[in-house]
């Protein structure tokens, strides 16, 4: 189910991403609807995933909630379950890539003969999956359109991105917070593989911005038998949209021009959305509460519109 463009009392702007929508208040607020589109590739996927927006906004609520004592955020409260509204801050355009594990990007950089990625040297003798000897910070400059560029720190320091004040608060902040993560997904029997962090800037001080720890966000193994199929030289089990890549990429899509988007099928979108419940149980170690579905859209104008209504 699609979910359209709202209206709200005191909207200044809307901003539609990817997956989320946008609202800016004229009291400073944002309120940031999690809808069911998925992407990858930087491409928006034709078919939506039930669910999908309950489960990224409410993991990101929760990690949120759990690490707010390492890092002011811009949450403030979550009125529907798709819904986050926080505080608006300006956007820092480097966004904080870390990495534990030789995954995703950083592997397939690696199979590519490359050992520096955002002028970061990468050991010899490693095989994907294997864990850094320490977490790696591979920073992104965030695209208006497209794909988001790596960048090394020497270069968002050179060409004055951000301060290196504010840059070296962003690494600190980013180190503790995946520490965190990792303590957390170990106690649910998962691996915390790599992740983002987005930071803004609000009355001077650096806050952290967006979802957090979110499958959309970060990749994650499993524990059990991780040991076992690294030794054996077999593909980690994990829970995250990794999989919905592998899927394209056996489609023939890589969101390269010239291919053609394949569209998942029912029974595919069914699995998609079963393994993103599944994610939100496995991380949080609470059962998953479906929200009301079959009205999607006027569940989430009424509940924002009541909230909004309190002083």
């Amino acid at each position: 189910m699609g979910i359209k463009e709202f209206k709200f009392k005191g909207q200044t702007n809307f901003y539609r991403g990817k997956v989320r929508d946008v609202y800016t208040l004229e009291d400073g607020r944002l309120v940031m609807v999690a809808s069911d589109r998925i992407s990858a590739f930087d491409h928006i996927l034709p078919r939506t995933i039930p669910y999908k927006g309950q489960v990224l906004n409410q993991i990101a609520a929760y990690f949120l909630n759990q690490t707010a004592d390492i890092v002011p955020n811009w949450f403030l409260a979550s009125p529907d379950p798709n819904v986050t509204v926080g505080i608006a801050c300006e956007p820092i355009r480097v966004e904080m890539v870390i990495r534990g594990y030789l995954s995703g990007h950083a592997a397939r950089t690696y199979a590519s003969g490359e050992r520096t990625l955002c002028g970061v040297t990468m050991p010899e003798g490693m095989k994907e999956s294997d864990r850094f000897p320490e977490p790696i910070i591979t920073p992104a400059v965030k695209a208006e359109e497209g794909h988001d560029e790596d960048i090394s720190r020497e270069d968002i320091l050179r060409n004055h991105l951000v301060s290196e004040e504010i840059y070296l608060q962003m690494e600190d902040y980013t180190r503790k917070l995946f520490h965190r993560g990792t303590e957390m997904a170990a106690a649910q029997g998962l691996i915390l593989v790599d992740t983002k962090y987005e930071f803004g800037l609000f009355q001077g001080k650096v806050i952290l911005m967006d979802e957090i720890h979110t499958p959309d966000s970060s990749r994650y193994f499993y524990l059990d038998g991780y040991e076992e199929r690294q030794i054996k030289g077999e593909p980690q089990k994990q829970l995250s949209k990794e999989f919905v890549r592998q899927w394209l990429i056996e489609q023939g899509f890589q969101g390269l021009e010239g291919q053609t988007m394949p569209i998942m099928d029912e029974a595919m979108v069914n699995q998609v959305s079963l393994r993103y419940i599944g994610l939100y149980e496995q991380l949080t170690g609470q059962k998953f509460q479906a929200g009301p579905y079959d009205q999607l859209q006027q569940r989430i104008q009424d509940a924002v519109d009541r909230f909004l209504l309190i002083p």
